[in-house]
């Protein structure tokens, strides 16, 4: 699904499913680790083992994807790109720094989010837009994994907390696109602030997933 929603150029792998063994960490990865839980020890190793394959669509040799001093990945040199995973679902993305500044990815389970929550990561402007958007899909959820998405591709550029109503979202769903505009500054990029990212969703199987990137500026995604 990443996959569908992704600009050209950028590498994804995923799997989805249930049972087996969890695939084997690197040396470097699981002394990362340290001692975790079986669900926690599942879901990293899953998610990095699809980075590491995501990378090797790009052309990079095999190697440990480690966490940042915030859990981040980090990705190596020359690369950008995000992981995530949700009800056995894993998937990762990568892309040459070159062809996109900021990428990040998300995925929900295809569900309304629980009492209380909307408000708190939605302004009044953006509950008010979602009622004029098409019956069929939970786009609170689409929302709140969209800001999740920008929150990914922000965090490793800006390296500062971005709230939820530090950005507004604003769907387009014929093309299943939306856009995120920045309220806050700190992302700059190669000598340039970036104030929107461009994005797009997908809703299918029980699942949501979204992706959100700094575009070239020559490129008009909407």
């Amino acid at each position: 699904m990443i996959a569908e929603i992704v600009p050209a150029g950028v590498s994804c792998a995923y799997r989805r499913g249930p049972g087996g063994r969890p695939p084997a960490l690197l040396a470097a990865e699981a002394a990362a680790l340290g001692t975790v839980g079986r669900a926690r020890f599942r879901d990293f190793a899953e998610g990095r083992s699809c980075a590491r394959r995501a990378l090797r669509g790009l052309g990079y040799p095999p190697g440990p994807v480690l966490p940042g001093p915030d859990r981040e990945p980090v990705w190596p040199p020359g690369a950008v790109g995000s992981i995530t995973h949700c009800a056995r679902y894993w998937a990762a993305a990568a892309v040459h720094r070159g062809d996109l500044a900021a990428l990040g990815i998300d995925a929900e389970v295809h569900a309304g989010l629980p009492r209380g929550i909307l408000d708190k990561v939605a302004s009044q402007a953006e509950r008010a837009g979602m009622a004029n958007l098409p019956d069929g899909a939970c786009w609170d959820r689409i929302l709140f994994s969209a800001k999740e998405s920008v929150y990914k591709a922000w965090f490793p550029v800006a390296r500062a907390w971005l709230g939820f109503l530090d950005a507004v979202v604003t769907f387009d769903p014929p093309s299943r696109a939306f856009e995120a505009e920045l309220l806050v500054g700190g992302m700059i990029v190669e000598g340039r602030r970036v104030r929107r990212l461009a994005g797009r969703f997908l809703a299918r199987d029980g699942l949501i997933v979204t992706a959100a990137w700094a575009p070239d500026d020559r490129v008009s995604w909407f």
